[in-house]
């Protein structure tokens, strides 16, 4: 899938374009291959992008700097975004008074790679407004993103399930090994926890830090199954090897991260609905099922979006679903932010 995102000649210094926008979609973050680097290179991320939770902007020149935002946008993600833009002018050297306005943010700290989508988003727009030809990986690396998941940064510019093999050891963004269009009808329930929040930052380091390393049999588990089941099941349609592929990811790392977040589920509810859906006779062929990053959001992929309604109606008829929790059914994503 060509990406949407271009590049463009340089303007003359002091020279703006009217107006940048940005709409970029959400990753689900499907599992690391090997944590704890047993071949040497850690990490390496699987994971696909998805609609419905974008982030949007606008970047405008202006007589003074300012970032205004729609409601519903975090102060939180107001904050963040006046800090990348202030950065890019720090990096580039470029001081002309801008003005970013946040259309829309995903929940923060949530599983959709938010921070990493708000700062490209950013830095692609400013570059964008001035006609500078930077890419994705240098924008990301001026603000500081995917110290451990390239998929973010891969997912803006092409969409689609992804496949990235790890950060370099100089920092830099990790390389992305494979790329593959989502079959279209295909559909993912997203099941979201509003009364708690994935580690981030320091916490997350920490968290990581104080894990038991991953055994190399169960990274080669991990990756066996990713390549010869994920990889396969997605580029053919095939969605019950892919289905397979991916549970059984999430399982071993379900295990693995379980002593940090409380269980294979950062929230119980979540894991209540995920448990009750993997396990029904009605979904057939079995569902993919897992946690999206450190949660606290839940993932079910579908074969189909009639699928995926049946099952949701079915669950709720035998009350499985917590009435706080929020459940979307959504596309997949194929073709990256878009940038105009």
């Amino acid at each position: 899938m060509t990406s949407l995102v271009r590049e463009h000649t340089v303007l003359p210094t002091g020279t703006l374009l009217p107006r940048a926008t940005v709409r970029a979609p959400s990753r689900l973050h499907l599992g690391f291959l090997d944590p704890s680097g047993t071949l040497g290179r850690r990490f390496g991320s699987l994971g696909v992008m998805i609609e419905g939770f974008d982030t949007q902007l606008t970047l405008t020149p202006a007589p003074s700097m300012g970032v205004s935002a729609a409601a519903g946008v975090s102060p939180s993600d107001v904050d963040r975004a006046s800090a990348h833009l202030s950065t890019m002018m720090l990096e580039t050297g470029l001081r002309q008074p801008l003005h970013l306005h946040l259309l829309q943010t995903p929940p923060s700290h949530s599983g959709f790679g938010s921070g990493t989508q708000l700062a490209l988003s950013v830095g692609r727009s400013f570059a964008r407004c001035h006609g500078l030809n930077l890419d994705t990986p240098t924008v990301a690396r001026m603000l500081g993103r995917g110290g451990r998941s390239g998929i973010g940064i891969g997912g803006f510019d092409r969409g689609g399930l992804l496949l990235d093999g790890g950060p370099n050891a100089d920092g830099t963004p990790a390389p992305l090994l494979a790329q593959f269009a989502m079959p279209e009808a295909w559909r993912a329930l997203v099941v979201m926890d509003p009364r708690c929040q994935g580690l981030s930052g320091a916490e997350e380091k920490k968290a990581i830090a104080a894990l038991p390393p991953l055994g190399r049999a169960q990274s080669a588990d991990i990756c066996h199954h990713i390549l010869m089941r994920v990889l396969p099941g997605a580029a053919n349609a095939d969605f019950a090897a892919f289905s397979q592929g991916v549970t059984r990811v999430q399982q071993l790392l379900g295990e693995h991260f379980a002593l940090a977040q409380g269980g294979a589920y950062t929230s119980p509810a979540v894991g209540h609905v995920m448990s009750w859906m993997a396990g029904s006779a009605e979904a057939q062929p079995p569902l993919a099922t897992g946690q999206s990053s450190w949660g606290p959001t839940g993932f079910a992929f579908f074969a189909s979006q009639l699928e995926a309604e049946t099952l949701v109606h079915t669950a709720q008829r035998a009350g499985v679903i917590d009435p706080a929790l929020i459940l979307n059914i959504v596309r997949f994503s194929n073709a990256g932010a878009q940038l105009v």
